[in-house]
């Protein structure tokens, strides 16, 4: 008997879920938090300096507290505050086989922060006037269910009522049987076709990798480029994020820390850190580092590659269900925080701006594995801003489970 993989996240990229934190049995070993050491420079855009001390040290022991209660194996933080300082962290580890301590200078799999470079890619083909935001999908590709009355724009704002293939019982077992397969994007998207549509387009929240694929789809079809060439000229040169990228396969830069999760057919915990990411594609597939991900939480959220008016679409944010949540065209506003985080199998990501203190906080660690049905990177993003911006919480709200079902 084939066995049905949870609900609970079937790849679906992270959204936000809140958590309560409670004791953990499953402690990993402890490192000590280490300041940055990266050869590359993170360009700051606040003084060269190290939070206050005390600030720093209880950022040090929250972010431990969480680790450890969440069993997550090393965590890489990076907060930026104008006036203030900055603080950035690794801290456990990158191997669990060898002990190797995590270290800031490392590539990771960024998940859904993908969806901002696809949106980008999207909106600089507005800007070009090659596209419009309502023109529907089936001008672009073929066969798509009730692909007339579903636009651009409902696609990139998660509002299509296209059925998730990655909730498909048939693809997650394709995947899982086989975590190193190629997948086309013709190919998960038939996963997801052969299902009913769950809503008429405009009229409800659901997250979808389905939409993030047509996107990725639209963008070459017009461009008359691979998606990762159109990003790469158009998003990442004009950014300046030379440790960004869109891989082939499962080609994944060194220095990385081993990812580790139980999205197996079994729910053991595996390591992760070659599987092929290519299912997930303009939805999930990119690769960044923390120099990177530190540009582009302002880049994207202050819209500084796109024309003011394309960028004001961009956050028109609309109710997701999430209370405190709102989404708009491949981008989040959680608490005043605007950006995205990402979820895949060894491997999450937070990526945030907040506009009213000009701050930045990127996290990445290298696990997937929930704790108490909650996304230890969304648990660790609320432990720092609690105590760094208290009127700015990032997913302060109590989740209920549905969330389970928005990972990546």
């Amino acid at each position: 008997m084939r066995r049905r993989i949870p609900a609970r996240r079937v790849f679906a990229a992270a959204l936000l879920t809140a958590s309560v934190l409670a004791p953990s049995a499953a402690i990993t070993p402890a490192t000590a938090a280490q300041p940055l050491t990266a050869h590359r420079s993170i360009d700051d855009d606040c003084p060269p300096r190290e939070l206050d001390r005390s600030l720093a040290t209880r950022l040090d022991k929250a972010i431990e507290t969480v680790r450890r209660q969440t069993g997550v194996p090393g965590v890489v933080t990076g907060l930026w505050m104008p006036g203030k300082g900055s603080y950035v962290r690794a801290t456990g580890i990158a191997d669990k086989a060898t002990g190797e301590p995590m270290n800031t200078d490392v590539f990771v799999r960024i998940g859904s922060e993908t969806k901002t470079f696809t949106a980008t890619a999207l909106l600089k083909l507005v800007d070009d006037g090659r596209l419009g935001l309502d023109d529907p999908i089936s001008d672009y590709v073929r066969n798509v269910p009730n692909g007339s009355h579903i636009t651009l724009r409902h696609l990139a704002e998660m509002r299509s009522g296209l059925f998730p293939y990655t909730d498909d019982a048939d693809f997650q077992h394709d995947l899982l049987s086989d975590p190193k397969r190629s997948f086309t994007p013709q190919q998960v998207l038939a996963y997801g076709f052969r299902h009913k549509n769950t809503f008429a387009p405009g009229t409800q929240f659901q997250y979808s990798n389905t939409n993030f694929v047509l996107l990725g789809l639209v963008v070459e079809k017009v461009s008359g480029q691979r998606l990762a060439d159109f990003i790469e000229k158009r998003v990442l040169r004009p950014a300046r994020l030379s440790h960004t990228l869109l891989p082939n396969r499962s080609e994944f830069p060194q220095p990385h820390p081993h990812g580790y999760t139980d999205q197996t057919l079994s729910g053991a915990v595996t390591d992760s850190t070659d599987w092929n990411p290519s299912w997930a594609w303009a939805a999930g597939g990119m690769i960044s580092d923390l120099r990177d991900l530190h540009r582009w939480a302002r880049i994207v959220a202050t819209g500084t590659l796109l024309r003011p008016q394309t960028q004001a679409q961009r956050l028109t944010m609309l109710p997701t269900g999430h209370p405190g949540t709102s989404y708009g065209l491949g981008i989040f506003e959680s608490g005043g925080w605007i950006g995205h985080n990402g979820s895949i199998p060894g491997y999450e990501t937070v990526t945030v701006y907040l506009p009213s203190k000009k701050a930045t906080l990127v996290l990445m660690i290298n696990t997937d594995i929930t704790y108490q049905g909650q996304e230890p990177s969304s648990l660790l993003a609320r432990a720092i801003t609690e105590i760094v911006t208290p009127d700015n919480v990032y997913d302060r709200a109590a989740a209920t489970q549905q969330t389970r079902a928005l990972r990546s």
